[in-house]
């Protein structure tokens, strides 16, 4: 018994050091240097068959510990090493100093001021930091810091030998499974900070703005990436997000977020708040420190040519949180049974700079066009409901009642009109940056959606489509069905008793029209009578954005225009996607299409077989109420129209008449049959011949 006993108390004493010596090497291992617990190491096998022999001994896995976030002295000393950081004064009383701390890189001086020296300097840091991202390319920001590329760098080799591995914080390569992931190099470096020049209008003209290829780089665990919510902390530690609203159909919800940062209140706006927290975060670090997510180049906006008054991204998403809130707001919360949609459209207008003023005009949804028996020769049925279209025929609708505003006998009338008068007193212009902003739930119809959203991109691989060659192809719509064809080679004239008697109405695609509004203006050729021609400042989509194919389909494939009058020109509008992709809609689309314009009561729902409502009554875009309401105008506007013409004795003649706006559209024509692109297929002319009185 004893001996026993005594061998049981040998072997735990032997335990305890062996514990104690285990435990104490682990704990020099673990980063905390805490051992994580310290269970005592049980008896081994063949111990008397003590009850503890059936555990064996354990051995403890080295668990790595989070990469600690790097502040922007460290970020600073790990690219430019051996700074010196010298005290430039200390003021306030004694129990709030403030210090300013100064750091000179490469001959310039940066200063930075806190309640501590360490603050100081940290803040100095984040101001010499912040100067490098104001270049557009890595190789700018190379020369910035005292670096050169080698000339005879190959950038798209797989094995490029860059000079160090500053490259990648300025085009760094994107884990497709993480939306706001931003990746760090191994060695930690700047490019933590997942740093790129944002799409903005280049200070340096002729300035190629599209990023330069990825470096290649093996796969990052994603716990050394960070977030913008993490960045966005360790720049401005302390911040409060909170939630804003909750929008959208049960299948497709909207989250919004916003969160104050430096007086200034940034939004974000996703499927969950947990996106939507990280989208504030991003579109306050790319406001205030000039960061932006590393997207593909084909998720990326393309700026518009010409004034840029919105920050792309964060007009793109609330121009489409605007439209499916009036949606939402006009379907009773997307349930009444006209909410049933495949594509939503709708134009915002920007009077200023400000977002927050921006007011939803017209809103609008369908997919179909016009059985060919049901046409109209008084110009009573609509021919086309395809959202994006009605929502232009709504816009012109609104032009022509801010016109009758603008000739109303009440001032306060006058002055709510978007229209004033032109310099010469012949016809009429936009106020001062008045802007307009077109909404599309999914890419247009036509050579805009020819391509696979799942695959490869361009920029990856080059165009390997074996269609490749029919990009950029005029394509129409056909009666009754989805989809388009590409035109046919000859006899792109449609006959009205052809029609009739069965041949199938074609009518060219969105995306063909969209580029001919690109060209002529979206004012239509009635209204050119009264204004020049008006251009959408914006083109956003709410899903299958993708920039080569967009910026191809809406003007790249027209760009050899030539001999175009003088008030028109090829509009480069900005093409924008959304942060927060609308999901797909499946099933079969309904046969209706709904409108509202600002100022109606509620939605008109428009049968698009007949072009008509349910009760056969046309609708209020028709081109007959659109006529009549010209007319009117005409009649008060007599002298000082811009196109001086006798009365016109029907609708063709006086869209006939415009001449300068003719001369547009034979140009664009001349340019699509230029490029070998096809002809472009018009209406049986004898739908247009009616007068007004009709």
């Amino acid at each position: 018994m004893s001996s026993c006993s005594t061998d049981v108390k040998e072997n735990r004493n032997l335990d305890n050091l062996f514990s104690k010596e285990g435990v104490a090497a682990e704990a020099a291992q673990l980063p905390n240097g805490s051992a994580g617990g310290g269970r005592k190491r049980p008896l081994e096998e063949g111990n008397n068959g003590h009850a503890h022999s059936k555990y064996r001994p354990k051995k403890r896995k080295k668990v790595p510990g989070p990469i600690l976030p790097k502040n922007a002295l460290m970020q600073l000393n790990e690219i430019k090493p051996g700074l010196q950081y010298k005290l430039l004064s200390q003021t306030g009383p004694v129990h709030a100093p403030v210090f300013v701390m100064t750091v000179e890189v490469n001959g310039q001086l940066f200063e930075g001021s806190g309640p501590t020296k360490k603050k100081a300097k940290l803040n100095a840091a984040e101001k010499a930091l912040r100067s490098f991202v104001q270049f557009p390319n890595a190789s700018e920001a190379h020369m910035a810091m005292g670096r050169t590329l080698s000339v005879h760098t190959d950038f798209t080799s797989d094995q490029a030998d860059f000079p160090d591995m500053l490259f990648n914080a300025f085009e760094t390569s994107t884990p497709a499974d993480d939306p706001f992931y931003l990746g760090s190099n191994s060695n930690g470096s700047f490019s933590s900070l997942g740093i790129e020049y944002p799409l903005l209008p280049s200070p340096v003209p002729n300035l190629v703005q599209a990023p330069l290829p990825p470096v290649p780089s093996p796969f990052i665990s994603p716990t050394s990436g960070k977030n913008p919510v993490m960045i966005l902390n360790e720049l401005r530690p302390g911040l409060k997000y909170d939630f804003v609203s909750e929008s959208g159909e049960s299948h497709a919800k909207n989250f919004v977020m916003s969160v104050s940062v430096d007086a200034q209140i940034f939004q974000g706006s996703a499927r969950n708040k947990k996106l939507a927290k990280a989208r504030a975060a991003q579109a306050a670090l790319y406001a205030l420190f000039n960061m932006q997510l590393d997207q593909a180049p084909s998720s990326q906006p393309i700026p518009r040519e010409g004034l840029q008054l919105h920050l792309p991204q964060v007009l793109a998403d609330a121009v489409s949180r605007l439209v499916v809130d009036k949606f939402s707001e006009l379907t009773d919360n997307f349930t009444s049974p006209h909410s049933r949609r495949k594509v939503l459209a709708g134009v915002v207008m920007t009077t200023g700079a400000d977002v927050k003023e921006a007011q939803v005009i017209c809103v609008s949804t369908g997919t179909k066009c016009i059985n060919g028996e049901y046409m109209s020769d008084r110009g009573l049925a609509l021919n086309d409901c395809h959202a994006e279209i009605v929502a232009r025929r709504s816009l012109i609708r609104y032009l022509y009642s801010q016109l009758e505003h603008f000739l109303s006998n009440h001032e306060e009338e006058q002055l709510t009109s978007v229209f004033t008068r032109c310099d010469n007193r012949q016809g009429f212009r936009l106020k001062e940056n008045v802007q307009f902003h077109l909404y599309i739930s999914t890419s247009p119809c036509g050579d805009a959606r020819i391509f696979s959203p799942h695959e490869a991109g361009m920029e990856d691989h080059g165009d390997r489509h074996p269609n490749r060659k029919a990009r950029g192809q005029l394509r129409t719509k056909i009666e009754s069905g989805e989809g388009t064809i590409p035109v046919r080679s000859t006899n792109t004239i449609q006959t009205w008793d052809g029609v009739l008697q069965g041949e199938r109405l074609l009518t060219m695609s969105c995306s063909d029209k969209i580029a001919r509004w690109n060209v002529v203006g979206f004012q239509g050729s009635l209204m050119s009578y009264f204004t020049e021609a008006i251009y959408f400042s914006s083109i956003i989509l709410g899903s299958l954005y993708h920039a080569d194919h967009l910026s191809r389909a809406m003007y790249q494939r027209i760009t050899e225009i030539e001999d175009l009058p003088q008030s028109f020109s090829l509009n480069k509008p900005l093409l924008s996607g959304i942060s927060n992709a609308e999901a797909r809609q499946p099933g079969k689309a309904p046969n209706f299409s709904v409108n509202w314009t600002v100022g109606d009561p509620g939605l008109e729902v428009i049968n698009a077989t007949t072009g008509k409502d349910d009760l056969s009554r046309p609708s209020r875009l028709c081109k007959h109420a659109l006529y009549s309401r010209w007319m009117r105008l005409h009649c008060k506007l007599s002298s000082t129209l811009r196109i001086k013409t006798v009365r016109p004795s029907s609708y063709h003649d006086a869209k006939q008449a415009a001449v300068e706006y003719h001369g547009a559209k034979q140009a664009l024509f001349r340019a699509f049959h230029k490029a070998a692109l096809g002809a472009w297929v018009k209406k049986p002319i004898e739908q247009d011949q009616f007068a007004p009185t009709t």
